[in-house]
């Protein structure tokens, strides 16, 4: 009892310990989630990959389950059996007259024990040679399902913190319009402007405000979203955090590389699956070779009439065999599914030459892509800072009664346009440079 009671607390422990894990796991990403944080936690709680892991698992017992045939199969049988009427042999008398005789016992029980030994079979030659493909398959389906899921979750993060940005640089914005509002206010009542002035104020500022709400309602549903393609609790709370000059600096990209259809995984796996088809023509040549086993017996046999004595005795027999199976004549079927297997390799070739032709495709159109939003994004962060420089002009332009309030106005909604522009097209950027990534094979994880 008492040590039942020790082993309880030691298993409810464990537990405590475990949820204190995973609890203190999740209150790290709840205070701040950087880009590689959210991806490692996808890594290894995305149920997709999960799944993945377990595939992989599977594939490797399905292989030592082919593979354990090769090994010797012992097996035991018993048997109890009760005639009610034995069965009757013509057996020839002295005379030559043959004679109904009625033979055995009426109780038979019967223990055997086999072992069985193969010795040549295509099946488990097949087994055999394809055992690391089948291995390398789940483990490269796991690989494309990470990259996946790197993929998706840098864009769900990135899609997420331009959001948040939007929502600060208009909460800024909210900020200068505010004091413009009061300045103009101030300027009308001491009859310096009319009211169109802070007219024009109040609605750049209702403008603004409505449009910060309608992006702040969307950061809900964004990191709904990323916490999906995470694996995370929808329930918990997720913080990320980013820094916006390290996320200008990953901008860059060697545009000078060279695609190789060879790196990425989408070929590998075709590449595998070729191995396994072209095992299978092998296979299908092998069904003319003979399937070859050897095999011993050992056999206790027990009769007797009466049941009660019927263990009393026992005769035993054993034997030893080889045994040699060859199909002959099959009607054909051999030579088709040997047809069948060889026209599967060929399609498998013309599957690789149509990834090849869709990899360059996908690169060219990926990297133009990325090189016309880097340039974009140039331009309009330079633009960015003309259109600050030209609001700052204007203001003090404004306060000392050179300009009129309209050019105010004009030069504020062109900074506010021309920031959330700016983030706009760096998001666009790194969201092709993954695109530019992807096409090389060179996402790592």
């Amino acid at each position: 009892m008492k040590n039942s009671f020790i082993s309880f607390l030691f298993v409810l422990g464990c537990l405590l310990s475990a949820r204190i894990q995973a609890q203190k796991s999740n209150d790290s990403l709840a205070k701040q989630a950087y880009l590689p944080d959210c991806i490692q936690y996808a890594l290894s709680h995305q149920p997709v990959v999960r799944q993945s892991v377990i595939d992989q698992e599977v594939a490797e017992r399905t292989v030592q389950s082919s593979l354990a045939a090769w090994y010797p199969q012992i097996a035991a049988g018993y048997n109890l059996q009760h005639y009610l009427k034995l069965p009757v042999t013509l057996i020839p008398n002295a005379n030559g007259e043959r004679i109904p005789t009625a033979l055995g016992a009426q109780n038979t029980s019967t223990v055997s024990f086999s072992l069985s030994q193969s010795i040549f079979s295509r099946d488990l030659l097949l087994a055999s040679q394809t055992a690391d493909a089948y291995r390398l398959q789940a483990a490269q389906t796991t690989v494309n399902n990470k990259i996946n899921v790197v993929v998706n979750v840098s864009k769900a993060f990135y899609d997420l913190i331009l959001t948040q940005r939007q929502v600060d640089i208009l909460s800024e914005d909210i900020t200068r319009l505010q004091r413009s509002l009061q300045d103009a206010t101030n300027q009308y009542q001491g009859g310096i402007v009319d009211k169109t002035d802070p007219q024009r104020a109040k609605i750049a500022l209702n403008n603004s405000i409505a449009q910060r709400k309608q992006y702040n309602d969307l950061i809900g549903s964004k990191y709904q979203t990323l916490k999906q393609l995470m694996g995370y609790p929808p329930n918990s709370q997720l913080t990320v955090t980013y820094d916006t000059l390290q996320l200008a600096n990953e901008v860059a990209l060697d545009t000078l590389q060279l695609v190789n259809p060879q790196t990425r995984i989408e070929y590998q796996l075709l590449q595998t699956q070729g191995r396994l088809l072209n095992a299978n023509v092998r296979y299908n040549r092998w069904a003319y070779l003979p399937t070859v086993s050897a095999f011993g017996n050992y056999n206790l046999l027990y009769q007797n009439n009466a049941f009660g004595q019927l263990y009393t005795q026992t005769f035993p027999n054993s034997l030893i065999g080889l045994s040699v199976a060859l199909p002959i004549f099959q009607g054909g079927r051999r030579i088709q599914q040997l047809k069948i297997a060889e026209l599967q390799v060929q399609r498998l070739d013309w599957d690789l030459a149509s990834l090849t032709s869709a990899v360059d495709a996908e690169y060219a159109q990926a990297l133009a892509t990325y090189k016309g939003n880097l340039a974009n994004y140039l331009a309009l962060r330079e633009n960015q800072l003309l259109a600050e420089d030209v609001y700052r002009i204007i203001n003090l332009q404004y306060r000392s009664g050179i300009k009129t309030y309209l050019d105010v106005t004009i030069a504020e909604a062109d900074l506010r346009t021309s920031r959330l522009n700016v983030f706009n097209a760096l998001y666009q950027v790194l969201i092709t440079k993954l695109d530019v990534q992807r096409a090389l094979g060179v996402i790592r994880f």
